[in-house]
């Protein structure tokens, strides 16, 4: 840096240090804090409680702090300016803060940054060139109460610590206050990071955690290993990883390598595991097991991230139970001292389950899964084309030994005409009954058939069932042409779905958190996902019961083998079964039960409609009810009586087509809702199921609502929410989003590796969504954006200022060896100003031709083509489920008596939203839903989404909260 900058920084005469504030997070840490300092010989000098309605808040008070308490340690001679202060704050929530005093013309949004971590504060008396020298450098900064009545002014140092300077010297010292004064060249270091917080201590040893891939590869891996390297960089620790797996562990050398933050720059596109798996022998030996603890103890390493399936996780648990005496025997062997292992006395452990079968138990999706299961319905479906077009039946086998998860799921996804699974055998006579279903089909016009085999299959005497097998019986006794295709590893091989690269970033980033929260008495975890929603479990039990799973189909218990699955399978199983098999009396409704249901399409089309549409029709054939499709939705209804019952033979092919096959509409009933009623009346319908996004819950609601004047209403009524925003509140998931993400990630890896070819171009990638952004949210996770702009977030030129200068940095330290290609994702309606062009401008503007700017628009190609296998088999499970709840509230007019024509005018309940909330699929009431505390209906969103935390973790991992100078650059 140039002289003439030093002596400018060296004017601005920090005159000392004003206070240094502690900030804890709960009352007992707080009170805590207190005493400790107390204890200490500290006196408290000044209270504030926020609670207190006689105490008035000054812009010297935190606007998230619930409570302050300011200490003061006199030194030991009056006036040597040795007294110290602390400010000690709880801070629980995170606020949006708003000034104190001063303008406020202009709304502020960001955090208060006083209350997010711990910082020092210096005194000055020259906050204006405090704040003209950090503009000048590009620097963010937060000036308290604003930034035209200053008094505390704050920014971060490369290590993330919270810089402040104050006008005020030492508060609460009787003398003039500590005459530290700041360094010219820390000021340098700390005017050098683009904001964030980092936790690091300098001088400290830093933990290190190493990563490592096991056993059969699996899309998604790399994901993983790209979320723990940066997460584990970002929490202050060093990041290793152990290449070619076991193996490498026990060769060391090479093998175990430091990885830095660039290192995993691109690996979210890449198939397979970059850093390579074996199968090792040795490590299954103790001798093994000896090496590769003596090659963790040279490196420095105590902790270790496993991905990998129930074998892989196997080892490694014992590999920490062995731990201590490992370390006893290389030290007596003379091969480390004691010195050595000293400390290293805890090895920790944390499991990330890699494996395309999904088959740990307690999990409802392994990483790898659902990316499989997009290889198999791609090729099903190619295959049904040639299929219909010959008339022939074709034999799929998949994946699966001791797991049918895949079968199942591809024949729900595809509607294949019947599946063989391990956990589920055919009966005795399984080769008639396949016959009959298929012949059944045939009758009934279709001209394809599919048959779906697991290659662990077995009959209930586990004799196996083989593709070559089912083959003779459908050339031999139906007389098909019959052709067998054997996927192979083709199931493993391509890029990761964008489900799979979500759920390996989280889980990778959970892993790193469980690291560090372990203790010696910790069971080792496996990170899993329930509903959603990320979670921990013990490894060694989640293993032993993956592992009774196979022992009971090999013990011919294939009930217990069922019960072991994730909670979904068996339902899956229940739903496939029910759709597929129509002519088993015993799934037959009572002649008095059997409903007219009506099923429209609202809002814009979502991959998955289809698929739900068809479930629920099939269904209601399988139970003897009659469904009707209500065509281009309510307008459809009242301007051309469109309604048009559905046969089985109709919707059969419709469970891989995108859009809407009977068409959707935006507008409300309440256009005509006396038509909409008068319709109803006439088809006597006695159950409605709306599928659609925003629209079609406020479709629900207006005729909830119109039930006290149009007794038409007075019916079970369901939303089945089906939008690529994700918008519909009731929910955290919606049919179509996925889709939307899967089609927005292949064109945003196009456009990365168009930006990388180039290494100096930042891509401006315009993201549907409506007023939400999780769509946008979603795919920067899934694709290692730099930036997100949200509707929730909106945008501000303090943003872009700050995104700028995270971009010059990046580009001026890459040295050219690396792909640096940066995409940045907005939402379309994140803000009315600052067009997706317009910031491309800006961004070519400020980069003084360092590096170039585009924008990327993919318009409707983002509601996808094909629907995605997740938004299939979730499709059928949501549709059956609500098609069950309209026959739990079924009751015919004609048996209320007195209360004739009533019906469900006094049952809130029987309106409802189906959701997945937390760990249930649930029904939630629109009466409860349509509350302002549940619907933002200005935003058509929910008033709080569950991915919006998730933003933190993007911005985290792409290195926009700033990467450590100090951990960059050590390799």
């Amino acid at each position: 840096m140039a002289s003439s900058t030093s002596v400018e920084k060296i004017e601005l005469s920090l005159s000392g240090v004003s206070f240094i504030s502690l900030v804890a997070h709960t009352e007992d840490a707080f009170y805590s804090t207190v005493s400790f300092y107390i204890d200490l010989g500290f006196v408290e000098v000044s209270v504030y409680d926020r609670a207190l309605p006689t105490q008035k808040r000054t812009p010297d008070h935190c606007v998230t702090s619930e409570k302050e308490t300011w200490l003061l340690s006199q030194g030991e001679d009056e006036g040597d300016g040795s007294n110290v202060t602390l400010k000690v704050r709880l801070v629980t929530d995170a606020r949006e803060w708003r000034d104190g005093a001063g303008d406020h013309t202009a709304p502020l949004t960001e955090h208060d940054w006083r209350g997010s971590n711990q910082s020092l504060v210096f005194h000055t008396p020259q906050l204006a060139r405090v704040m003209a020298l950090l503009k000048s450098k590009g620097h963010s900064f937060q000036a308290q109460p604003n930034e035209h009545d200053a008094v505390e002014v704050y920014t971060h140092d490369p290590l993330g610590t919270l810089v402040g300077f104050s006008q005020k010297p030492n508060p609460f010292s009787t003398a003039a206050g500590p005459t530290h004064i700041l360094p010219p060249h820390l000021l340098e270091s700390m005017m050098n990071t683009p904001g964030g917080s980092r936790p690091d201590t300098p001088g400290a040893k830093k933990k290190r955690i190493a990563v490592m891939t096991s056993g059969g590869d699996a899309p998604g891996m790399n994901a993983a290993v790209r979320a723990v390297v940066r997460m584990t960089i970002a929490k202050g620790c060093e990041s290793y990883a152990i290449y070619e797996g076991y193996e490498g562990m026990v060769k060391g050398g090479s093998l175990i390598k430091r990885m830095t933050w660039e290192d995993v720059r691109g690996w979210l596109s890449e198939g397979g595991t970059l850093i390579g798996t074996a199968r090792c022998m040795e490590f299954r030996q103790r001798a093994g097991r000896l090496q590769g603890a003596k090659n963790l103890i040279l490196n420095g390493i105590d902790a270790l991230i496993i991905c990998g399936g129930d074998g892989s996780l196997t080892g490694a648990d014992l590999f920490r139970s062995e731990w201590s005496g490992l370390l006893e025997e290389l030290v007596k062997t003379g091969e480390l001292t004691a010195e050595q292992v000293e400390p290293y006395k805890y090895l920790a452990i944390c499991g990330l389950v890699g494996s395309i079968d999904n088959d740990m138990t307690g999990t409802d999706a392994t990483i790898g899964c659902y990316s499989s299961l997009t290889r198999i319905c791609q090729a099903v479906d190619f295959i049904d084309a040639t299929a219909y077009s010959h008339s022939r039946a074709f034999v799929v086998e998949v994946m699966g030994r001791h797991c049918g998860w895949l079968a199942l799921m591809a024949g729900v996804s595809t509607g294949a005409d019947f599946v063989f699974l391990p956990e589920k055998p055919p009966g005795d006579d399984w080769e008639q009954d396949m016959c009959r279903i298929i012949s059944k089909h045939r009758g009934m016009g279709k001209r394809k058939t599919i048959v779906i085999v697991a290659e662990g299959a077995t009959d209930n005497k586990l004799n196996p069932i083989s593709a070559e097998h089912v083959k003779e019986i459908l050339a031999g006794k139906l007389g098909l042409d019959t052709r067998i295709t054997t996927l192979g590893h083709v199931q493993r091989g391509g890029n990761a779905c964008a489900y799979d690269r979500m759920l390996a970033t989280l889980q990778g980033v959970e892993a790193v958190d469980a690291i560090l929260e372990s203790t010696p008495e910790t069971p080792s975890p496996v990170i899993t996902i329930n509903e959603n929603k990320i979670g921990r479990k013990s490894l060694q039990e989640s293993v032993k019961l993956t592992q009774d799973g196979a022992k009971c189909i090999a013990n011919k218990d294939f009930e217990g083998a069922m019960k072991l699955r994730d909670r979904e399978f068996e339902e899956y199983y229940r739903c496939y079964m029910a759709t597929t098999k129509l002519d088993d009396p015993s799934n037959k409704a009572p002649d008095n039960k059997r409903m007219k249901i009506a099923i429209v399409h609202v809002g814009a089309p979502a991959g998955g409609m289809n698929a739900a549409t068809r479930a629920a029709a099939t269904y209601c054939l399988s139970r003897g009810h009659r469904p009707f499709a209500i065509h281009n939705g309510f307008p459809g209804l009242v301007r051309h009586d469109s309604v048009k019952e559905l046969n089985w033979l109709t919707v059969d092919g419709w469970a891989i087509r995108g859009g809407s096959e009977i068409g959707t509409n935006r507008s409300l009933p309440s256009e005509d809702m006396g038509m909409v009623a008068w319709y109803f009346q006439k088809y006597k319908f006695d159950g409605l199921l709306i599928i659609g996004g925003f629209e079609a819950y406020h479709a629900l609601t207006e005729l909830y609502e119109a039930r006290q004047s149009y007794p038409a209403f007075r019916i079970p009524m369901t939303c089945l929410p089906a939008t690529i925003s994700n918008n519909v509140p009731g929910t955290e998931f919606s049919i179509g989003s996925d889709t939307c993400l899967n089609s927005l990630i292949e064109y945003c890896d196009a456009i990365k590796q168009s930006a990388s070819a180039s290494r100096r171009r930042v891509f401006v990638v315009e993201c549907q969504g409506g007023r939400s952004g999780y769509v946008a949210t979603m795919a920067g996770l899934s694709v290692g954006a730099l930036a997100v702009y949200t509707p929730e977030d909106g945008i501000n030129i303090a943003t872009l200022q700050n995104d700028i200068n995270y971009l010059r940095q990046s580009f001026a330290a890459d040295r050219g060896m690396n792909r640096a290609g940066k995409l940045i994702l907005r939402n379309e309606r994140a803000s009315k100003t600052y067009t997706t062009q317009l910031i491309a401008d800006i961004i070519r503007e400020e980069a003084r031709g360092r590096f170039e700017s585009r924008t990327a628009v993919p318009g409707h190609v983002q509601q996808g083509g094909t629907p995605s296998p997740m938004d299939r088999v979730r499709a059928v499970r949501l549709a059956v489920r609500c098609i069950q709840f309209m026959e739990d509230n079924y009751v015919p007019l004609a048996e209320e008596g007195v209360e004739a024509g009533k019906g469900c005018v006094d049952r809130p309940e029987t309106a409802a939203v189906i959701g997945i909330k937390g760990a249930s699929v649930v029904f939630t009431g629109v009466e409860e839903l349509k509350q302002e505390e549940h619907t933002d209906w200005e935003q058509r969103r929910p008033r709080r989404g569950f991915w919006r935390d998730l933003k933190n973790i993007v911005d985290t991992l792409s290195g926009r909260r700033g990467v450590p100078d100090n951990l960059q650059q050590q390799a």
